[in-house]
């Protein structure tokens, strides 16, 4: 078995606390994006669970959006959803927030506890792939088990 970098490490351990089996596993090649993601792991981009954190305006709160690889988010409605405006995190924001740097960010584990919305697109496949932790380390997981081990509201969250 191969050693994980310590990011993948750290949400490995995570998981390994859930107890339901989930296995960090790291490529070679980039994983950063939804593309690079689903050739790596050899599933659709739609079933890439992109972890994207952006910034409340007014309260500086992180809320992080799980959307589908294939979905761009919509964030006016994201606003709409909890009752403040958002703008993107730079990458600063991203990292003393989460822990993680931006194209690694998994869906658990942050450094400070986000608000969590689900792109509801996910909630119809069969199995998912999240970030975890480097920009080429991921892992399979359900859409229940994602709602449940993020405690995550499920939403229509994509731009139409």
């Amino acid at each position: 078995m191969t050693t994980l970098s310590p990011s993948a490490a750290r949400v490995q351990s995570l998981l390994d606390a859930i107890g339901l089996g989930h296995r960090v596993v790291e490529h070679e090649s980039s994983t950063r994006t939804s593309d690079e993601a689903a050739a790596s792991v050899g599933c659709t981009v739609a079933q890439i669970a992109k972890s994207l954190i952006f910034r409340a305006r007014e309260s500086g709160t992180p809320v992080l959006v799980i959307a589908s690889g294939a979905n761009r988010v919509n964030e006016k409605v994201v606003g709409a959803l909890i009752g403040e405006k958002i703008e993107r995190a730079d990458p600063d924001f991203v990292r003393e927030k989460t822990g993680f740097a931006i194209g690694g960010v998994p869906p658990l584990g942050h450094a400070v506890p986000p608000l969590v919305l689900i792109d509801d697109d996910l909630m119809t496949l069969g199995e998912i792939w999240a970030a975890a932790g480097t920009p080429n380390a991921v892992f399979r997981l359900t859409p229940d088990q994602l709602v449940s081990m993020t405690g995550g509201r499920v939403a229509a969250v994509k731009k139409a």
